[in-house]
């Protein structure tokens, strides 16, 4: 059974990705799906936006489910 998204963590995935600099995959609550580059998450007229370098501002409340874009790395760095 896989975890359900809520806002709280669908905003908290964005957040991450602006910070990190990657892409998210993103489906919306019509079926649009789409993977690009979070550039800012805001708050405007009691509405959370998400903003996307190709795909522009996208209502936060229209994202049925997303992930990261590209899969983890496995890396050795910082393991000694």
């Amino acid at each position: 059974m896989s975890h359900q998204l809520d806002r709280s963590d669908i905003i908290d995935l964005l957040e991450e990705a602006v910070t990190l600099r990657r892409s998210v995959s993103v489906v919306l609550r019509h079926g649009r799906h789409f993977v690009d580059r979070v550039r800012d998450v805001v708050s405007e007229r009691d509405e959370d936006w998400a903003v996307f370098a190709v795909h522009g501002r996208v209502p936060v409340t229209d994202i049925a489910t997303c992930a990261r874009g590209e899969p983890i790395e496995a890396s050795y760095a910082g393991k000694g």
